[in-house]
């Protein structure tokens, strides 16, 4: 999708590698804006490039995904209802019937949603030891400076869920793992043990509720703000497969590999394919169909998996 997308109503103010933000044009300014248009688009990024082609409603999945989490955590798990960020997209009019807010250039994508003070730190929770968490333990027996018990393997379950947190570095910097007493200093420590905290929690919820699906949830991150009555609120999207890493837990249990142990539900075949044909340096090469293809299957899986539909 185009940054420059004309949408009636809403002017673009932003465009992240794979989403566009757009304000309402009465807002005489940013600051004034009390709501904000998220646009998930199609475009796919990898080592800090965004690729060609995007994955086909790769936004409408993420969106859908997002948006039945959200109604998850909002007690329709059982859990307590957590603070989120979405606000009404539709309303009743003259007639009593609905009125749909969000354009229809980019309903199925969009999330219409209150604007908020967002802390500067991402919330990861990691409850399997992979990815860069396996690289540090393999050299120090640590992860994010955490010491862990000695001789766990790739893919292992962590002994309890770890909150890892992340310093939201400026645009076009790369985020930087922070300690918990870093945190405190950058958002004080009450905020600092309600981030952690709730995003623990979310993380076990989240977890039960995939293992009752036959899923893994290894790993993940949320983002936080603060609303105008100072409640903390979950934002940005939640638990999709472009924040989170999924396993098959079948899989899991039985497979012999690494690569079969922790196939996960997300954009890690564009990852591979792009580390096996390019050297990082100049433009990405073109994505090939087949890859383009399997991709978008894994993110349609995951949906229909976790949601039933």
């Amino acid at each position: 999708m185009s940054a420059s997308l004309d949408i009636p109503g809403w002017r673009h103010v932003y465009s992240g590698k794979v989403r566009d933000l757009y304000l309402p044009v009465e807002a005489e300014t940013d600051a004034a804006a009390d709501r904000l248009l998220v646009v998930a688009s199609d475009r796919v990024s990898a080592f800090d490039h965004v690729l060609e082609p995007g994955i086909p409603d790769k936004g409408e999945l993420l969106t859908t995904l997002s948006l039945w989490w959200f109604d998850q955590l909002s007690g329709g798990d059982g859990g307590r209802s957590i603070p989120n960020h979405l606000v009404a997209d539709h309303v009743l009019g003259d007639d009593d019937e609905p009125v749909e807010l969000i354009p229809a250039a980019v309903r199925g994508r969009a999330m219409l949603v209150r604007a908020l003070d967002m802390h500067p730190v991402e919330c990861v929770v990691r409850g399997y030891l992979t990815g860069s968490g396996w690289a540090e333990y393999r050299a120090e027996g640590t992860v994010c400076g955490i010491p862990l018990p000695e001789g766990l393997s790739d893919g292992d379950r962590l002994p309890e869920p770890l909150f890892t947190p992340a310093y939201k570095a400026p645009m076009g910097e790369h985020d930087e793992n922070i300690s918990f007493e870093r945190t405190v200093e950058l958002v004080g420590a009450e905020v600092a043990a309600a981030l952690r905290d709730t995003s623990l929690e979310i993380y076990r919820r989240a977890a039960a509720v995939a293992e009752a699906r036959g899923l893994i949830l290894a790993d993940t991150k949320f983002e936080f703000g603060t609303d105008a009555h100072g409640v903390l609120t979950l934002a940005d999207e939640v638990l999709t497969s472009d924040s989170s890493r999924y396993w098959d837990a079948a899989a899991w249990r039985s497979g012999t590999t690494p690569a079969e142990r922790m196939a996960s539900f997300d954009k890690q075949i564009v990852r591979d394919w792009l580390a096996a044909h390019w050297d990082k340096t100049g433009t990405p090469p073109e994505l090939p169909a087949e890859i383009i293809e399997r991709t978008a299957d894994r993110y349609r899986e995951l949906l229909e998996r976790l949601t039933g539909d």
